[in-house]
């Protein structure tokens, strides 16, 4: 028997084409999965969430392949990455804290890699809430070009007794990205650079 029952899927892509500047050879895409599911932990406390690990990763593989697809199928074209949850009004904060390391490692048994942090976020909302998920380079955080988010929600979700959980990917970093600070990936185990 599931532990989370889902309700419904949403997919969400942005095809980004300019922000004002000039075009870029191929658009910036990114995108979002969220699944609306029950919580079966509303109502009281338990003490070890443990036994909702697998099927949380199982879903996150799951999620992570349709998301992909809806990025054009191409698992090696992911560059970014992130996750986040909806609590419903009736959760607490810490059920929402269940899904960012099996969500996190679904999405990347999905992507094929993946070595640094999947960003995170969470809170508890009502109804129609939403979410900033942030998004950073998917093998090293401190890629300059990559710091994003894609805000997120489901209008009739989280009901009380419900959470939404999200995934999120990008295909490039942001269109017209010149952050003139930022490190790059081939910066990465150079002297003085963060590891």
């Amino acid at each position: 028997m599931s532990l989370f029952e889902i309700r419904k899927i949403v997919t969400i892509t942005e095809e980004i084409h300019h922000d004002f500047g000039p075009q870029p050879e191929q658009p910036a895409r990114k995108g979002a999965v969220l699944a609306v599911v029950t919580n079966p932990y509303v109502g009281t406390y338990v003490e070890d969430l443990s036994p909702a690990m697998d099927e949380l990763k199982a879903l996150g593989e799951r999620l992570g392949s349709i998301l992909i697809e809806h990025l054009g199928g191409d698992a090696s074209a992911i560059e970014g990455y992130g996750k986040g949850a909806i609590v419903g009004a009736n959760g607490e904060i810490e059920h929402g804290a269940m899904w960012h390391i099996p969500g996190g490692g679904g999405m990347r048994a999905a992507i094929g890699g993946g070595t640094s942090i999947v960003p995170s976020t969470k809170k508890v909302g009502p109804v129609g809430a939403r979410l900033d998920v942030p998004l950073t380079h998917i093998d090293w955080s401190y890629v300059g070009s990559h710091y994003d988010a894609i805000e997120v929600g489901v209008p009739d979700a989280p009901r009380a007794d419900e959470m939404v959980l999200i995934l999120a990917m990008a295909t490039t970093g942001r269109v017209h990205e010149r952050l003139a600070t930022g490190f790059s990936l081939e910066d990465r185990g150079k002297p003085g650079v963060p590891a």
